[in-house]
């Protein structure tokens, strides 16, 4: 049976500044544990704080350039560039660049605050 999502949830963001996150499915729109699926749009100069999440991160950036950074290197993407973060890997989001960025964010399974482990 196919189930229609209507529309996303906007979600609070960390990081300082403000953040826009679209989930399309996940703990918070469709009540889902085993995956979740969020456009986010950030500005320029954003940066969040450094995590350890429970869950491998897939990233597709949509527009603009995104940087990844993890313990072993900093990753520069390009629109139609993507990159697996695996569970359990340190590694810390931003866009420092004119513009900003915008880029869908499957976690599996799905994102939760709990499940994140954000450094202090």
């Amino acid at each position: 049976m196919a189930i229609k999502i209507s529309g996303p949830s906007v979600i609070k963001a960390a990081g300082n500044k403000p953040k826009l996150i679209e989930e399309y499915a996940g703990k918070v729109n469709t009540k889902e544990d085993r995956i979740s699926i969020a456009k986010m749009t950030s500005p320029e100069g954003w940066v969040e704080p450094g995590q350890t999440p429970e869950f491998d991160e897939y990233t597709v950036v949509l527009k603009g350039n995104l940087r990844v950074k993890t313990n072993q290197e900093v990753i520069e993407l390009k629109e139609k560039e993507a990159i697996l973060v695996k569970k359990g890997e340190w590694v810390q989001y931003s866009t420092p660049y004119e513009g900003g960025a915008e880029y869908m964010a499957i976690c599996l399974p799905a994102f939760s605050p709990e499940a994140v482990h954000r450094d202090d």
